[in-house]
């Protein structure tokens, strides 16, 4: 029986893996980097500690990676204050699942962008959890972020559900125990072992409703 539902951000609620995208191949132009077409696949999911550092070593900026973290999350502040990304039916979506379920926040993001969207959408009191990457040991694949949004919302993990859009973010909820339904991102699609691992498989957030996610209570 689903208890809770964890949303992911990125992908799922905002549209933003390509402005996540242009902000690092920016900043690694700027600094003299050397950007690799697979960088922004390699990055999905990573901690902003974990992708700082890839930007640092495998990239090239010569800035302390604490400082390109900053600097990606000021690009992408001042972007979502202009007009933030909002996939359709995002809020919609989220006030549906929350008449039924608690709901908490597993995300990549930093937290300032976390706390951003809540105040731009007005739906803080909508989650009783939200959890940055930043905030635990290890980013997507690793369970670390949905695990400790289980935690904070009091629910066991085989009892929440997941909402994915992204390859490391389908492990990584699965890793949990947690039972995933998965909207694909249309830019950066999960591959086909990662697909084999939700219970439930979304074309669109309008097709998310609680009926889909009592769908994924029975599949493992």
């Amino acid at each position: 029986m689903i208890e809770a539902v964890v949303f992911d951000l990125d992908g799922v609620l905002l549209d933003t893996e390509e402005l996540w995208d242009e902000a690092r191949r920016e900043i690694a132009e700027e600094r003299g980097g050397r950007w690799r077409p697979d960088a922004q696949r390699a990055m999905m999911g990573m901690s902003s500690p974990e992708w700082s550092r890839y930007m640092h070593d495998v990239i090239g900026l010569p800035d302390p990676p604490e400082r390109i973290s900053e600097e990606v999350v000021e690009r992408l502040v001042e972007l979502y204050r202009r007009q933030l990304p909002l996939i359709d039916g995002a809020v919609e979506a989220v006030r549906r699942i929350g008449a039924r379920w608690p709901l908490g926040i597993a995300s990549s993001s930093n937290r300032p962008l976390i706390d951003l969207f809540l105040e731009l959408t007005g739906t803080q009191g909508l989650f009783r959890a939200t959890v940055s990457s930043e905030e635990v040991a290890h980013g997507k694949p690793a369970p670390d972020v949905y695990l400790e949004a289980a935690t904070r919302l009091e629910v066991a993990p085989e009892r929440c559900a997941a909402i994915e859009d992204s390859e490391n973010g389908i492990r990584s909820a699965s890793s949990a125990g947690m039972r995933v339904v998965a909207i694909p991102n249309r830019v950066f699609p999960p591959g086909p072992e990662a697909l084999s691992l939700p219970a439930v498989v979304l074309d669109s957030l309008d097709e998310l409703t609680p009926e889909a996610i009592e769908g994924a209570s029975g599949v493992r």
